[in-house]
């Protein structure tokens, strides 16, 4: 009988500390999304910045600009997103919740996919734009 209640009280040790991993996994997991928010907040803001001098000096550059910043805040925060998604998805998984974080996943890598595609697109207008360095006296 004494084994009995050893074990009972070992298995409620484990049940308390499952039960502190799922708080702190929560409490992570919003943490991150509001970071997520966050970056696109602060994204949307610098980029509507950008956006004003695209309004007052319309070119194909400054509309490049405006949009690589703002995927940058988008994949960013779609990290966070993802780290949000995989804690939640460790502690309570569901078929929902990996079907999100799929989703989630392929979206993510598209986007760096297109972004990457993008921000070189704008660095060779930023090459071409820059004035050719003078080579001086030799």
């Amino acid at each position: 009988m004494a084994q009995f209640g050893e074990i009972s009280s070992q298995m409620e040790v484990i049940e308390q500390l499952e039960q502190g991993v799922v708080f702190f996994a929560t409490f992570l997991k919003v943490l991150l999304e509001a970071v997520s928010i966050g970056c696109v907040l602060l994204g949307l803001l610098t980029s509507g910045r950008l956006t004003v001098s695209l309004l007052t000096h319309p070119s194909t550059y400054h509309y490049a600009r405006v949009r690589a910043r703002f995927g940058r805040s988008l994949a960013l925060a779609l990290e966070f997103q993802l780290a949000a998604d995989i804690l939640a998805t460790a502690v309570a998984p569901t078929f929902a919740a990996l079907g999100r974080l799929g989703a989630l996943a392929v979206i993510r890598t598209g986007l760096n996919y297109f972004l990457t595609k993008e921000l070189e697109d704008l660095y060779e207008l930023e090459k071409a734009a820059a004035p050719q360095a003078t080579n001086g006296p030799e």
